[in-house]
């Protein structure tokens, strides 16, 4: 499986919308993790189904799905990248994770990897980053 790229996040998603469809118009999927996500509100029914042991509980409807899986003990990111991310070339993280991050000055991109310089990119630029292995080096 091949892993996608990881970025540490902080704010609100719509802040990255410029990112996302740059990602998109290539061809290339997204995703976005929100590891401090339990604390915001659930759908009272699938709480309920999730918390009497179901494997999962689902809501589908107006173009989404929201889906409840009940975990025990701390999340293992390498197991969230598996059942939810195949396929995307970047995983947005809004959360504690060791993993370069990311952050936007107007019209630029900033990637600061763990102990290392950070990189200036155009939305463009990072974009086409995400299709070599190492885009960070």
């Amino acid at each position: 499986m091949k892993v996608p790229h990881l970025l540490r996040v902080e704010g609100d998603p719509a802040q990255f919308a410029p990112l996302i469809e740059a990602v998109r118009s290539l061809g290339l999927r997204i995703g976005w993790l929100d590891l401090d996500g339990a604390s915001s509100p659930i759908p009272e029914a699938l709480g309920v189904a999730a918390g009497l042991g179901t494997l999962r509980a689902v809501s589908v409807g107006e173009g989404r799905s929201v889906a409840v899986k009940p975990i025990r003990g701390a999340p293992v990111l390498k197991d969230l990248l598996r059942e939810h991310f195949q396929g995307c070339a970047l995983v947005l993280i809004r959360g504690e994770v060791e993993a370069p991050t990311l952050r936007s000055e107007g019209e630029a991109w900033i990637v600061t990897p763990p102990g290392a310089a950070f990189r200036r990119y155009t939305v463009t630029e990072l974009a086409a980053a995400l299709r070599k292995p190492h885009p960070w080096d």
